[in-house]
Order: structure tokens, then C-alpha cells, then sequence
């Protein structure tokens, strides 16, 4: 599937060193902490959670920081920052999702989110066929193939076996193109 790209396999390398960084200066490399995650934080949650993916993204920052300034420098440079920041982010997916649930929810008359205009049809597409994945396939693929986060990060990031991480992406593909031989 040429939609889905893979990282290359110097982002370990870059992500220990900007560990390195955050345990000597949270506050020198946060920016750079940002930077190196925002887009793809912002992209998986936009296929997760596309109308809180702006405000997930930004809360998941919030927290990673908070996070950060409470732990001793040792175990700022041991962690693992792609699953640890996906952590986060499906945490806070997953819970305000919950909450969510548990509030009424006001019936609106007409869409107050429009997909913007010059998102190409095809994104459009690709977010209803995600949407029909049950969310552990769903969550499993988004990371693996639109992240790019290796099985053994999204085991970790999931909190789930690698084997059962793989069988949840193998599940989700041959759902998506089932969805896609549909679709034609």
C-alpha cells in the first residue's frame, strides 16, 4: 500500500539523543521534543479522533511536559520517546472518549466542523475507512502505518503483547482492503 510509509531507522538514534537533551534541559529541548512529534502525534489522533485531534495533540504536550519536569534526569534519558508520547496521547484519546460517553450530547442542526476544503477527497476517504475499523485495529494501524512506530514501540505504547499488536495490524489491513475491494 503505497499510502502507508515507514520511518527511517535513524529516528532511534535521533529520539536517544534528544533524551539525552531533555534530561540535561527540559526546558532547552522541549521545543525541539515538539517539533519532532507534533505532526505525527497531530496525525495519528486526527485518524483516531478527528474532530479532538487539535486539542488531544496540544493536551498530550501539556502532559508530556508536566511529566517531564517531575522525573530525575536518569529516567529522562532512558525513556523511549515515540511509544512514551503515544502512551499519552492514546490515554488521553481513550479517556475523553469515556467522558465523552458519560455526558449528554447536544443535537446539532447543521455540521460545525466542515472537512476543510483543500483536504483532497482521498483523506476524506482514507478517515471513513479507518472509522470502520474496530479501534484496536484502528489504533494499531494508524500507528504502525501512518506513524510509523515500530511493533515493538506500539506494544508499548498500546500496553499489549507484540504478538497481539501484530495480529491487531495484519486484522486491520485485510479489513481495509476488504473496505477498499468494496469500495470499487
Amino acid at each position: 500500500m503505497g499510502f502507508f510509509q515507514s520511518m527511517p531507522s535513524t529516528v532511534a538514534t535521533v529520539t536517544d539523543e534528544l533524551a539525552r537533551r531533555l534530561s540535561r534541559d527540559v526546558d532547552g529541548a522541549f521545543e525541539e521534543f515538539v517539533t519532532a512529534f507534533r505532526s505525527p502525534v497531530y496525525s495519528g489522533l486526527r485518524r483516531l479522533h478527528p474532530s479532538d485531534a487539535e486539542d488531544l495533540t496540544q493536551e498530550a504536550f501539556i502532559r508530556a511536559y508536566r511529566a517531564l519536569i517531575s522525573y530525575p534526569p536518569e529516567r529522562i534519558e532512558t525513556i523511549d520517546l515515540r511509544p512514551w508520547v503515544w502512551t499519552i496521547a492514546l490515554n488521553l484519546g481513550r479517556n475523553h472518549v469515556r467522558d465523552r460517553s458519560r455526558r449528554p450530547q447536544p443535537v446539532e442542526l447543521h455540521d460545525r466542523h466542515p472537512a476543510p476544503e483543500d483536504e483532497p477527497a482521498d483523506g476524506r476517504a482514507w478517515d471513513q475507512r479507518f472509522a470502520a475499523l474496530p479501534p484496536r485495529q484502528r489504533q494499531a494501524v494508524v500507528l504502525r502505518h501512518v506513524v510509523g512506530l515500530t511493533y515493538e514501540e506500539l506494544a508499548l505504547a498500546l500496553e499489549r503483547p507484540v504478538g497481539t499488536v501484530k495480529n491487531d495490524v495484519h486484522r486491520g489491513i485485510a479489513r481495509l482492503r476488504t473496505i477498499i475491494e468494496e469500495e470499487a
